[in-house]
C-alpha cells in the first residue's frame, strides 16, 4: 500500500490492486476510511468521516490533486 500523502492525521494512498479501477485514492485516519476519485474529485465511500472531516478532506485533494495523480501514475504507470 505505497502512500502518496501525509497531511495532519491522514495518510493518502492505493492498494497495489487498484490498478484497474479509475485514479482515486484513500484516505485513512485511524480506524475511519474514505475513497476518492481524482477526475473529476468525489467521493466514493466514507466509513466513519462525518461531513466537515470529509469536507476538509477534499479541499486536501484538490489542493494536492496533482501530486496525488502523479503519484497514482508512478506506482502504476500512466
Amino acid at each position: 500500500m505505497p502512500t502518496t500523502l501525509r497531511i495532519g492525521p491522514y495518510r493518502f494512498f492505493f492498494y497495489a490492486g487498484d490498478r484497474d479501477e479509475p485514479q482515486h485514492v484513500h484516505v485513512e485516519r485511524n480506524d475511519r476510511l474514505a475513497k476518492f476519485w481524482l477526475d473529476p474529485i468525489r467521493l466514493q465511500s466514507s466509513g466513519g468521516f462525518n461531513r466537515v472531516e470529509i469536507g476538509r478532506i477534499q479541499k486536501i485533494i484538490d489542493k494536492h490533486q496533482t501530486q496525488l495523480k502523479e503519484g497514482w501514475n508512478d506506482y502504476f504507470g500512466s
